[in-house]
């Protein structure tokens, strides 16, 4: 029994040097095999897309409707008229999961995306980078 703790370590350690030796860290890559949250990679392949889709064409480049920026992590971090948009860890408190849940502030003149609302895909895309610390390039 000895012998097969030894071997059991010796392949832990050789899986660690492997690692190492590829520049994996843990909580890089999800269980789905697509990246991470809390990954450049996540913000790039999925939520970046939504963004591009929904949400530049009145607050990236020149258009910044609400005074709100998303071009940065800080100016989500600024946010506009209402201040942050988002709260890094914490979807539940931040503004832009509720403005696209269509559950915004009453006094907000019209939820996010104006049109239509996004898909239940993307909103949990969305959700899942801000509780993963909004990671972005």
């Amino acid at each position: 029994m000895q012998q097969a703790g030894r071997w059991t370590g010796v392949a832990v350690a050789a899986i660690g040097l492997l690692a190492a030796a590829v520049g994996w860290q843990p909580g890089t890559v999800q269980a789905q095999g697509g990246p991470a949250p809390n990954t450049v990679e996540f913000y790039n392949q999925r939520v970046q897309p939504i963004l591009a889709k929904n949400c530049y064409r009145c607050h990236g480049g020149e258009n910044h409707r609400g005074h709100l920026h998303m071009d940065t992590r800080a100016e989500f971090l600024a946010g506009g008229h209402d201040g942050a948009v988002i709260v890094p860890g914490h979807p539940e408190q931040s503004l832009l999961v509720r403005l696209i849940n269509h559950q915004g502030p009453e006094d907000d003149p019209m939820p996010m995306p104006p049109k239509s609302k996004l898909s239940d895909a993307d909103i949990q895309t969305l959700s899942e980078w801000i509780k993963g610390g909004a990671v972005m390039p």
